[in-house]
């Protein structure tokens, strides 16, 4: 693999569907909430899917390929050394994302707040 920040612009380029309806998703956060967050940001050996560093969180939209015994013991390692670093990590699913929208964007607001008000 490249280094982080390589891979990380390349992955940029090649967003996945759910990852776009995520970042619309959190567009109320971005623009009333005044957070910033980054698509495909390196941290460490890693690249997050979306980031938000004022709050330490990531968020990471899986596909399939996360959900085989390497996909997983990747990720538990990829958790692990975010939260090492104070970070905490929500993952959902491209389904969740696409067919349940309302439901990723509840738990964002159990997380961050309502959009609408200073973070």
């Amino acid at each position: 693999m490249a280094d982080p920040v390589t891979f990380a612009r390349k992955l940029q380029q090649e967003q996945t569907l759910p990852e776009r309806r995520f970042w619309a998703l959190i567009r109320a956060w971005r623009d009333a909430g005044g957070l910033h967050w980054r698509r495909q940001a390196p941290i460490g050996p890693y690249v997050a899917d979306f980031v938000c560093k004022s709050r330490k969180l990531v968020v990471e939209i899986d596909g399939d390929t996360h959900y085989s015994d390497a996909g997983i013991a990747h990720d538990a390692q990829r958790t692990a050394y975010l939260a090492g670093r104070g970070y905490r990590v929500l993952r959902f699913t491209n389904a969740d994302v696409m067919q349940r929208g309302e439901g990723v964007f509840a738990i964002l607001m159990e997380v961050l707040g309502k959009p609408d008000k200073e973070s």
